[in-house]
């Protein structure tokens, strides 16, 4: 019955020798995408215009480059055996938390040789980030990888799934759940979230840790369900991580709901 179902092709274009995979493609939309919200609001909230255009120029190459050697370090296993392969990020294999790790990093000092708020340039980035990571997912979906345990045709049509998303998930002759889709509906909830919250003028820094304890809760939560997780022994590292940011940031936040003094408003200039 669902013999001579091809999955999509992961090339875009091709031209000659050179191909373009979709992968890259979807990632790369998502981050302009989400670099042309920020510009935009950065403008409204008082930044100068460059801001996010010099950030990016940065930080982009430098979250890809830590994405990828996160996910070798915990994958060191395979690629000490395959170490021509340790930059084919084109197949797939990059780790969201190794990208944020290093764009926070490069933001945390992009902002000090500028003189600028770190908190203030982040809130400002919070729901493009989440934006830009709901749409990359699809590029897993592309790649047939970031899926959940094994499952039937009938309860992926049972989930009211276009038949499009059914197909990608049948994998050498068996069906998957589609846990890529969870997570980016999650984090375009996230979205709508974050763009409600920075109404309600919290204070400096909120909605970034809102949107890190966001994105971590439904993360610890998927990533139990996933069948390709990094893993340090018998713990799977994305949930470990999960549950600290989510313990990090509310903590800082009570911190500073806490302590005395005033802390400047998201929608103070």
């Amino acid at each position: 019955m669902n013999q001579g179902i091809e999955p999509l092709d992961r090339i875009a274009f091709e031209w000659g020798p050179i191909h373009i995979y979709w992968y890259g493609v979807i990632i790369a939309a998502g981050a302009l995408l989400g670099f042309l919200i920020a510009v935009r609001e950065g403008t409204r909230r008082g930044l100068p215009r460059d801001t996010y255009v010099d950030l990016i120029l940065f930080a982009a190459p430098i979250a890809i480059i830590c994405a990828r050697i996160y996910y070798v370090i915990f994958q060191w296993e395979y690629y000490a055996q395959h170490p021509g392969e340790m930059i084919a990020i084109w197949k797939g294999g990059i780790a969201i938390y190794g990208a944020l790790i290093g764009a926070v990093a490069t933001a945390v000092v992009f902002c000090i040789v500028r003189g600028l708020s770190f908190w203030k340039v982040a809130d400002i980035a919070a729901p493009s980030i989440i934006l830009g990571q709901a749409i990359g997912r699809w590029g897993n979906f592309i790649n047939q990888e970031a899926h959940g345990g094994p499952t039937t045709r009938e309860a992926l049509e049972n989930m009211h799934l276009p038949d499009f998303i059914i197909n990608q998930m049948l994998i050498n002759g068996t069906y998957y759940i589609p846990t890529f889709l969870y997570e980016s509906l999650w984090n375009i909830i996230g979205f709508a979230i974050l763009l409600f919250l920075r109404r309600m003028n919290l204070q400096r820094g909120e909605l970034f840790i809102s949107y890190v304890i966001w994105y971590s809760i439904g993360r610890c939560y998927i990533e139990g369900l996933r069948t390709d997780s990094l893993m340090f022994g018998s713990i799977r590292v994305s949930q470990l991580l999960a549950a600290i940011l989510i313990v990090v940031g509310v903590t800082l936040i009570l911190f500073w709901r806490l302590r005395p003094g005033r802390r400047p408003r998201y929608l103070e200039k």
